[in-house]
């Protein structure tokens, strides 16, 4: 069996591969039956040299490839007929804009895993690149609030050679004594804590935190059931709401009435409710001023992300009370911080991490005969271009209805 590394086409350009070239040899050293081919790419952060010296072919032909891994959507253009691909789709929530992308892999008889469907039997994912979204996002954040404020000049992470530049820069920094909220408690909340917890940022209880100031910065890390609670008053219960959020409303105003910069790593499901409104932003006790809103839900759930941002142009502001963008540092403006794309700006270490949790659960399920079902459970697509069962509720989304 034969994988080929592809290029990444998308605009704008993502510098990300699936397989760093160490890591490719690792997976060529555990399973020698199989074959790894590299595209040629002059955007990826890993040059086409770095993968010769590693003794793999770098080829503009990937016809003879059985699988093809990549990172972003592939061009309609650039599709293969009758190979199984590996990439971010953007198509399991019926997303409009890649509705033309499903039909055409559909038409070409292609076998499609979405790297977001590779999952474990609970639904929970198994891999992705959510921590460095974490990283970066709270990153940016305090980035934002230095130049808001004329507290210091921190780089931008994309002009950083790795992680541990970026962590190096954060050394140069002295926190002011703010009060932050981090939602979440995923891979993307994690990455935000290691952030946090690097710059020495004080740790404290949901109950301190909301009854106490301080003299230093500190940091509260709330999950679903701090920041939702039942509509008929009695203990919620997390595995309920993801289940069905319904019977839930917010209870995120406690935290906005002591918070001044909110991290926001949460994972939002539909028909869950909204963690604070416009409405809520109104609000005189309402403190929240700086946002890095990694999740990045438009007019959602966090209420002053009203567009995404740009790696080019991260910050904007928002007016509360005309609903409306201002600039970053507009006075009484909160200041966002909402790219939805913030592991591109890391490559490097997202791309090593990626690698380490593809080569774990994905390339042994090509030969143990998928004894995990990791691959039955993650195709979207047959190869008589049909929708497998598990994805059947897109057929309306493929019909155009």
């Amino acid at each position: 069996m034969t994988f080929g590394i592809i290029k990444e086409r998308k605009n704008p350009p993502d510098r990300r591969v699936v397989f760093s070239p160490e890591k490719l040899v690792e997976a060529q050293l555990a399973f020698p039956q199989a074959k790894f081919v590299v595209e040629a790419s002059d955007i990826r952060v890993f040059p086409d040299d770095a993968y010769r010296q590693k003794g793999f072919t770098v080829t503009d032909d990937m016809s003879d490839c059985d699988v093809l891994l990549g990172v972003k959507e592939v061009p309609l253009d650039a599709l293969i007929p009758n190979k199984k691909y590996f990439f971010f789709s953007h198509t399991i929530k019926k997303q409009p804009y890649n509705r033309k992308l499903l039909l055409e892999i559909l038409e070409k008889h292609i076998e499609l895993y979405d790297h977001e469907t590779i999952v474990k039997k609970s639904g929970a994912r198994l891999i992705g690149f959510g921590r460095y979204a974490g990283l970066v996002g709270a990153y940016n954040g305090f980035r934002a609030l230095g130049l808001r404020d004329g507290l210091f000049n921190l780089p931008k992470v994309e002009t950083l050679a790795d992680l541990n530049e970026v962590k190096a820069e954060l050394d140069k920094i002295t926190i002011p004594n703010v009060k932050i909220v981090l939602s979440g408690t995923g891979k993307v909340a994690y990455g935000a804590k290691e952030i946090l917890d690097h710059l020495k940022i004080k740790e404290v209880s949901d109950a301190l935190y909301l009854t106490s100031q301080f003299t230093e910065p500190v940091y509260c890390m709330i999950d679903v059931m701090e920041y939702s609670k039942r509509l008929d008053g009695k203990v919620g219960n997390k595995f309920e709401f993801y289940k069905d959020p319904s019977g839930y409303e917010s209870n995120f105003m406690p935290y906005a009435k002591e918070t001044d910069v909110f991290i926001a790593g949460h994972f939002y499901g539909d028909g869950a409710p909204f963690i604070f409104t416009r409405e809520d932003a109104k609000h005189p006790d309402f403190r929240i001023n700086l946002v890095a809103d990694i999740s990045c839900d438009i007019d959602g759930p966090v209420a002053s992300t009203i567009r995404p941002s740009t790696i080019a142009d991260p910050f904007y502001g928002y007016d509360p009370h005309s609903e409306n963008e201002v600039a970053f540092d507009a006075d009484e403006a909160i200041t966002v911080m909402a790219v939805d794309n913030l592991p591109c700006e890391l490559p490097k270490d997202a791309s090593e991490g990626f690698g380490d949790m593809f080569m774990e659960h994905v390339i042994p399920a090509f030969f143990n005969g998928d004894e995990r079902g990791i691959l039955k459970r993650a195709k979207m697509t047959t190869s008589d271009g049909k929708l497998t069962e598990r994805f059947k509720y897109l057929q309306a989304y493929v019909d155009g209805r």
